[in-house]
C-alpha cells in the first residue's frame, strides 16, 4: 500500500511543478512522481491514503554530512573570549571539557536535541563524525561502540537517517605530548580500531535501512601514516565513505610539512585517498596545485560555513573548487547554528565579500545559483555519504520536506523564483512537514517527542552549568 502526497508544488529536476503528486511505498521509497492520478489508482500503486498539502511546496530532504552532535551542548558556552580564548586552538579546550563531562545517557540526550533541530530545519540525513569512544578516564567500555550506539539510538528516536562515521583519533599531533582533554577520543591500536569498526559495521547492517556506516580518520595531525594507510585500505575494500578534516587551520599545514615534507593534500594524494569516496572536511587553507589534485580525484569538500565563521577558520575557495570539478556538500559541524540553507547562503556570501561582486557562483557547472546551492545541500551530500536520497526520484528514499507558501519570508513567491527565495531568504519557520524513509517525522511544524527531547536536553544543560 502507498500514500500519495499532493502539495501545490513539487521540486523535480531543478524546477517546481504544479499538479504533481509523490507516491510513497510502505517500504519507504518513492514509487512515482508525476501529475496527480485518480485516487483509486495512485499512478499504478494501491493507495492506503492521500495526504493533501494545500498551500505547500515539497522538496527533497537536505543532507548534513558533518556533525559532532555532542557539541550541541556547547551552544551559549563558548562565545566569550575570556572563557574560550581567541582562536580555534583555544576553543578546543572548552570543547574537550564538554566531551569529558557527558555521561553515555547525556550523549544520547544531547544527540537527540541536535537531530531534532536538524529535522525541524528540513534535514533528513546526518553524517555523524563520531569520535567519543571511551570513558572520561580513558578506559574502554565493555562494548567499545557503546557511545556510537547511543548516537544511533538518538537518531532512530528522532527519525533522522544517519551515516555513523567512526572516527580514528590516535595522538595530539606530530611530536606533541598527549593531551588529557582528548582521552575519550584516543584509540592507539589500529588492529583494535579495525576490529571494533568491523563489529559496529556488522551490527549496523542488521539495523533499519536508515542507518549506515563509514570511516573518519580525524586528521593528518591526529592519525599517523601507518594507521591512516591501514584504515583507508579497509574503507576502500568495502567501498565505504571516508571523511577527514583537512587543512582547517594554517598550523596544520606547517605540522604536515614538518612531519612528511609535503602539504596535506599532496600527502593524501600520495596515499591514494583522492577518490570519489573521499570527503575532505573544511579544506580552507589550500596550497598551490592542491585544487587540481582534488579535482582530478573528483572528491567532495564538506563545507561548514556557519562553524567556520564562528571559529574564525577562514573562507573556502568554493569558486575555484567548483571550476576544478570538486563537489561541495554542507555540514553543521559544531552546531553553533543548525541550518543547511544558512550554510548555502554563507558559501556564496563569503565569496561576494572576497571578490566585491554579486552572484559569484551563478552559472558554474551550468546551473543557476539557487539550483547549484540547493544541489550542494541535497544531491552532493547523498554522494558523500553513499545514501540513496537527496533528490525526488523513483526508487530513492522517500525523504522530503514541505514549506508553507504563505509564511512571511517566502510569501508571494512566484514558482520560478520560489527556490531563490527558499535558498536566500526563507526562515526555518516555513518548514512544516518532514518525511524520512516514508515516515512523517515533523507534522505541521512539530515533532511528536519534541517536548520530551527538549526537557531532557534542558536537564543536561542545567547540570553542566554555564561554565565548563
Amino acid at each position: 500500500m502507498s500514500v500519495s502526497y499532493q502539495p501545490d508544488l513539487v521540486y523535480v529536476d531543478g524546477r517546481f511543478r504544479s499538479g504533481y503528486e509523490v507516491v510513497v511505498t510502505d517500504a519507504g521509497t518513492i514509487f512515482s512522481i508525476g501529475p496527480v492520478k485518480a485516487e483509486k489508482d495512485g499512478g499504478g500503486a494501491s493507495l492506503s491514503g492521500v495526504r493533501r498539502l494545500p498551500g505547500r511546496a515539497l522538496l527533497p530532504g537536505m543532507i548534513d554530512i558533518h556533525s559532532h552532535s555532542f557539541q550541541r551542548a556547547l551552544r551559549g558556552k563558548a562565545e566569550s573570549r575570556r572563557r574560550s580564548g581567541p582562536d580555534f586552538w583555544s576553543w578546543r579546550n572548552i570543547m574537550y571539557r564538554c566531551a569529558l563531562a557527558l555521561t553515555p545517557e547525556e550523549i544520547y540526550d544531547v544527540a537527540r536535541m541536535a537531530f531534532l533541530e536538524m529535522t525541524l530545519a528540513g534535514i533528513t540525513t546526518v553524517g555523524e563524525f563520531h569520535y567519543l569512544h571511551r570513558t572520561p578516564a580513558g578506559e574502554a567500555y565493555a562494548d567499545p561502540n557503546l557511545l556510537a550506539k547511543q548516537v544511533i539510538r538518538a537518531a532512530e528516536s528522532v527519525g533522522i537517517r544517519i551515516a555513523l562515521l567512526r572516527c580514528a583519533y590516535v595522538r595530539a599531533g606530530f611530536e606533541l605530548s598527549p593531551d588529557s582533554g582528548q582521552i575519550r577520543f584516543i584509540e592507539p591500536d589500529v588492529e583494535r580500531f579495525l576490529h571494533d569498526s568491523e563489529r559496529l559495521r556488522n551490527e549496523i547492517a542488521a539495523m533499519r535501512p536508515t542507518v549506515s556506516f563509514g570511516l573518519a580518520p580525524h586528521s593528518v595531525r591526529a592519525v599517523p601514516r601507518h594507521y591512516l594507510e591501514a584504515i583507508s585500505a579497509w574503507a576502500q575494500t568495502h567501498a565505504m565513505p571516508l571523511h577527514m578534516h583537512v587543512a582547517e587551520q594554517p598550523a596544520e599545514i606547517g605540522a604536515c610539512v614538518a612531519e612528511y615534507g609535503t602539504t596535506p593534500f599532496e600527502f593524501l594524494d600520495g596515499l591514494g585517498l583522492m577518490t570519489h569516496d573521499f570527503t575532505a572536511i573544511h579544506a580552507i587553507h589550500l596550497q598551490s596545485g592542491e585544487i587540481e589534485r582534488m579535482g582530478r580525484g573528483k572528491i567532495t569538500v564538506g563545507a561548514c560555513p556557519t562553524t567556520e565563521r564562528n571559529l574564525g577558520d577562514g573562507i573556502l575557495d568554493a569558486d575555484a573548487l567548483i571550476d576544478a570539478g570538486v563537489s561541495i556538500a554542507f555540514g553543521t559541524d559544531s552546531h553553533t547554528q543548525t541550518d543547511a540553507l544558512e550554510n548555502a547562503r554563507e558559501l556564496e556570501s563569503n565569496l561576494r565579500l572576497r571578490h566585491l561582486q554579486r552572484a559569484v557562483l551563478d552559472g558554474r557547472q551550468g546551473e543557476a545559483l539557487p539550483v547549484l546551492l540547493f544541489d550542494f545541500a541535497t544531491r552532493a551530500g547523498a554522494r558523500s555519504l553513499h545514501v540513496e536520497a537527496g533528490s525526488l526520484e523513483v526508487g530513492k528514499a522517500a525523504d522530503f520536506f514541505t514549506v508553507d507558501l504563505s509564511e512571511a519570508s517566502i510569501a508571494g513567491s512566484l514558482p520560478d523564483e520560489l527556490l531563490t527565495n527558499i535558498v536566500f531568504s526563507m526562515s526555518p519557520r516555513a518548514i512544516r512537514d518532514v518525511v524520512v524513509d516514508g515516515r512523517v517525522i515533523i507534522d505541521d511544524g512539530q515533532h511528536a517527542m519534541q517536548g520530551e527531547i527538549v526537557e531532557a536536553f534542558r536537564s543536561v544543560q542545567t547540570r553542566l552549568g554555564t561554565e565548563l
